[in-house]
This record gives C-alpha cells, structure tokens and sequence, in this order.
C-alpha cells in the first residue's frame, strides 16, 4: 500500500481534491456571472463595469449580491439564448434544405410558384421559370 507509507495521509488527499473541485466550480460560477453581466442588453456599459468590478474586487460578496439580485433572470437569459440560438439553426437548416430543390415535390413548387405569381410578387416570366426548374429543364434546355 503505497498510500499508506507515504507522508500524504487520506484524509489530506480527499482535502485536496475538495479543495481543487470548489476552485473548479468557483472559475466556473465567476465565469458564468462575467459572462451574463456582458451579455445583458437591459443595462448600460457603466453598470457592466461596476457589476463587473463588484465581482473582481469582492468576488464573494460580489457574486452573492449579483446571483441574490439576478439569479432568476440569469436563467432566463439563458434560456432565450438557447432557444434563440436553436431558432435560427432550424432556420438555416431549412433555407438550405429548401434551396437545395428539395422543399417538395414538383407539383408543390409550381403551386407556390403560382401563388406567388397570383399575388403579384413575381412576373410571369419568373414563374415559367420556377416552373421550367421544377419540372427540372431550363428555359435554354436540360438541367443540369
């Protein structure tokens, strides 16, 4: 048993790993408050700095005044983050789906193409040319 011949007792290493897990999550929650303060659109820049000076200098006092005072709003922040980040995935995730021809099948997208024309947002130009695509020819010959 080398751990117990050697001069770092058991207790002392469960000490240490204690120790070094609260300074983990410590880096972690000053990382996250940091984070929050300069990601806020509700105050200003001079607010910013003093929340983030408050947490430098005083980084306990500090923390606890900011996550007393926003604590529920730090999670909704983040909540809207996340959804708005996830949003605009499945957004672009459709405009490419859709500009790579496979927004449905042929006869959907002449029908949109009509609908369109009807509406008046493209001449009848444009829609013979949507159609010409999706029937999947050009107007100078086949697609390529």
């Amino acid at each position: 048993m080398l751990l117990a011949q050697s001069e770092y007792p058991l207790l002392d290493v469960f000490w240490t790993v204690l120790v070094l897990f609260g300074c983990i999550v410590w880096f972690w929650l000053m990382f996250q408050i940091l984070t929050d303060v300069f990601r806020r659109s509700d105050i200003s820049g001079w607010f910013k700095s003093l929340w983030a000076i408050l947490v430098i200098v005083m980084p306990i006092v500090g923390s606890l005044i900011y996550l007393a005072a926003q604590g529920k709003h730090m999670g909704e922040r983040h909540r809207d983050d996340v959804t708005a980040a996830r949003t605009a995935y499945e957004r672009d995730v459709r405009r490419i789906a859709g500009s790579n021809g496979s927004s449905g099948t042929p006869t959907d997208q002449i029908a949109e193409a009509k609908h369109l024309l009807d509406q008046g947002a493209i001449t009848q130009d444009e829609f013979d040319s949507l159609k010409a695509t999706a029937l999947g020819r050009s107007l100078g010959g086949a697609a390529q």
